[in-house]
């Protein structure tokens, strides 16, 4: 009950409240531009497989670019960020809306419209969903993610079928426009919102290696691969019910852009339901339990949508794929958020919208190539089976449970004084730690250790070993390296609390009179006599 209770905590947060309304606005522009953009599609090209990669065009750059966007949230102003991406959708959006006024707009450019707009929207998000987690208490974290699902569900619910009453009314062009004008509130909130940064001591990281370090974070943490993995095969197997939804409404129900409209409609209120629902489902059930329903739900929905005629009847079916829309996204977002620290969550979080994203990608092609050959019908039977199949991967590859790890950083590090005048790019160092291991305790040691590699690797080392003294055999020496000395820094304050079992376990299984022993050490070349004259003038020359 005191989990249902905090649904609305966030909304406390003044912030929080002013950017999740002017997000609100965003995203109804954004579905209207959805709803135009689709039908226009459907009218200006007779292929099936056009219309799909509508929903794909605008996917694709969220795949292709997440990652880079979720190390530059990292490392960068958010707030700047999101401000850039706005401004540059809003620019798109005006050029989409003034070549469609004066009739030039064709099926390809119409795409490479829809795909600046998701270049613009993988740029946004991830230092959007980063900057919930800067906005809002840790604890607040789950309800604020599922505030943002409900908020934009809700636009869901009645955007859609708004905007195909525009279309129907007034062109697509209407609704391009609808869309230009929505992004004037969230760039008036950003504008306002002043968010405390806390300082950092530490250069920024280089862009590359940012990257390396966010896929190495992610490659060394077995639940999140899990979460990425559920979400790639949910995001493949279920787009095919939003890519294929303007040939449902035009072709299986005989009906036009308003029918599309409601039936979009019928889809995000169902998602405001799964929204409302969603903290006593995840009380009642598992997190694995809750992604088969997700996928069963979809597939149910696919099976009657194939067979369907009646616009009724899919709108209620319609209304569970929305529920389990939700139900699953935000299951896997809050997994991400909640095992994921400060440092690298935007990019652990692109990553999950790189997966996930590109799934849809993906199936809106593959069940709109599906439809252009066999129709229709067959395309969203054969998803159904993909979501059956998706369902059954959690047999192998379950969810972990949704746990509250306290992934802050420990803070316990100090950068030690050394005789040394070390330059933050010297390197590389090479790290030693001693430990005294009696025989019993060999077994619990090792297995210890095998948790410590993927924490150092996680972090950044490399380069990892344990090796025993053979004529010590007590004595047992972890070492590791690292490129240079501010990532040996980096490398120890990305210890988190949750880390922490680890090394006091280490401590506890030491038998020497004092902590541990630390060599830290930096790598030097030697040069053979006779080459150094050599290697002098060559220094010289360059």
């Amino acid at each position: 009950m005191p989990d249902r209770k905090s649904t609305l905590a966030p909304f406390r947060n003044e912030t929080f409240r002013v950017i999740w309304a002017a997000s609100l606005i965003s995203n109804f522009g954004g579905l209207i531009q959805s709803v135009g953009a689709a039908w226009m599609m459907a009218s200006i090209s007779p292929s099936a497989n056009m219309v799909a990669l509508v929903q794909a065009s605008t996917s694709l750059p969220i795949m292709l670019f997440s990652v880079a966007a979720g190390a530059l949230a990292d490392n960068f102003d958010r707030r700047r960020l999101m401000l850039t991406a706005q401004c540059f959708m809003l620019a798109v959006a005006v050029g989409l809306t003034l070549c469609t006024w004066y009739g030039v707009i064709t099926p390809w450019l119409l795409l490479t419209f829809t795909f600046l707009i998701g270049c613009g929207t993988a740029l946004n998000n991830p230092a959007w969903q980063a900057s919930v987690g800067d906005m809002v208490p840790r604890e607040d974290l789950p309800a604020a993610v599922s505030l943002n699902s409900m908020g934009f569900n809700l636009t869901r619910s009645v955007g859609p079928a708004i905007g195909g009453a525009i279309v129907a009314a007034a062109g697509a062009a209407a609704a391009f426009a609808a869309n230009a004008l929505s992004y004037f509130a969230l760039l008036y909130a950003l504008f306002r919102w002043k968010p405390n940064v806390s300082p950092n001591a530490l250069p920024r990281e280089d862009f590359a290696r940012a990257i390396s370090a966010g896929l190495r974070y992610v490659s060394m943490s077995p639940n999140i691969g899990k979460v990425l993995l559920r979400g790639f095969a949910f995001g493949l197997a279920t787009s095919s019910i939003l890519s294929l939804l303007p040939l449902i409404a035009r072709d299986l129900i005989k009906g036009g852009p308003l029918t599309y409209g409601i039936l979009l409609g019928c889809f995000g209120l169902g998602a405001i339901g799964g929204a409302l629902m969603n903290a006593r489902v995840r009380e009642k059930f598992t997190s694995e339990t809750i992604a088969r329903f997700a996928f069963a739900g979809f597939a149910v929905s696919a099976c009657v949508s194939a067979v369907s005629a009646s616009a009724l009847l899919t709108g209620a079916v319609l209304l569970i794929a929305g529920a389990s829309w939700v139900l699953a996204l935000s299951l896997f977002n809050t997994t991400v958020q909640l095992s994921t620290p400060r440092w690298v969550v935007a990019r652990a979080l692109s990553l999950y919208q790189t997966t996930t994203f590109g799934g849809i990608a993906a199936g809106s092609w593959i069940w709109g190539t599906t439809a252009d050959t066999h129709g229709a019908e067959a395309a969203l039977l054969a998803s159904a089976g993909a979501m059956l199949a998706g369902a059954a991967l959690g047999l192998r590859y379950g969810l972990p449970e949704l746990e509250s790890l306290n992934v802050d950083p420990l803070g316990r590090f100090s950068e030690p004084d050394l005789p040394l005048d070390l330059k933050p790019r010297s390197g590389p160092i090479v790290v030693l730690i001693d430990y005294e291991i009696a025989e019993d305790d060999i077994p619990e040691f090792l297995e210890t250790m095998t948790e410590r590699r993927r924490i150092r690797i996680r972090d950044g080392a490399g380069q990892w070993a344990l090796m025993r003294d053979l004529e010590n055999p007590t004595v047992w020496t972890e070492t590791y390296h690292v490129p240079t000395w501010v990532e040996y820094v980096r490398h120890n304050q990305r210890r988190t609390h949750a880390d922490a079992a680890n090394g006091e376990k280490l401590r506890q299984l030491h038998r020497g009179a004092e902590d541990p022993r630390v060599h830290r050490m930096i790598e030097r070349q030697t040069i053979v006599p006779h080459e150094y004259e050599r290697f002098k003038r060559q220094v010289e020359i360059h």
